[in-house]
């Protein structure tokens, strides 16, 4: 049986968010992050944030909060890469990473993602939906990674790589779908929008 981390990534830099840090934003008393980090730690061995903040409301979760070791913004890879690290001082095999402003991710999805890649044939699972119009969409940030693959992904990301599929990919992916009705999982809060959507899901789905 692997031991997998569970890294909740919060590292972004909230650019469409009106200069808010969209991960402290609250839906029903809980900041996204708090709901994200809570709906991942019943799925996994071990847990921490990835975040490059400051603030306190980071620290004050209880759980350990690793910042990127590769220096510039570099993204979610970046991201990856310090999960990797962290997992590594955990004698985790895998880390699993879901983004902090998706707070209706599934409570199944771990076990989901671990099935599948047993199942597969490629290293790297990462999920998708399939929605009302018919298409498929990639969720490249919700992934689970081999800790093995940590110095690689130093190495790429020293090269300029920066885009999850172009790394992830000549190592072979297995694609997890997941049911994108009535709402699709994975939906995530990057606009003013998008919060208040969240409310209303909130309301709706009793979530």
């Amino acid at each position: 049986m692997i031991k997998i981390a569970g890294i909740v990534l919060a590292g972004g830099l909230s650019s469409r968010m009106d200069g808010q840090d969209k991960c402290l934003l609250e839906l029903d008393g809980k900041t996204l992050l708090q709901r994200a980090a809570n709906r991942l730690s019943t799925q996994v061995d071990v847990i921490a944030i990835n975040a490059n903040s400051d603030a306190d409301e980071y620290q004050n979760t209880s759980l350990p909060v690793i910042r990127d070791s590769f220096e510039g913004f570099a993204g979610p890879l970046a991201g990856v890469l310090a999960g990797m690290e962290w997992a590594e001082t955990q004698g985790a095999d895998h880390i699993v990473t879901v983004a902090a402003d998706t707070p209706f991710f599934p409570d199944d999805f771990v076990i989901r993602m671990q099935d599948a890649l047993v199942a597969g044939s490629g290293k790297i699972a990462i999920a998708e939906t399939s929605g009302m119009d018919s298409r498929f969409h990639n969720h490249p940030t919700f992934g689970l990674w081999p800790v093995t693959l940590c110095d690689d992904l130093r190495n790429a990301l020293g090269t300029g790589v920066r885009k999850v599929v172009q790394w992830a990919y000549p190592h072979g992916v297995v694609k997890v779908r997941f049911n994108a009705k009535p709402f699709d999982p994975f939906f995530n809060v990057n606009r003013p929008e998008d919060y208040e959507t969240a409310k209303k899901l909130l309301r709706e789905y009793s979530l």
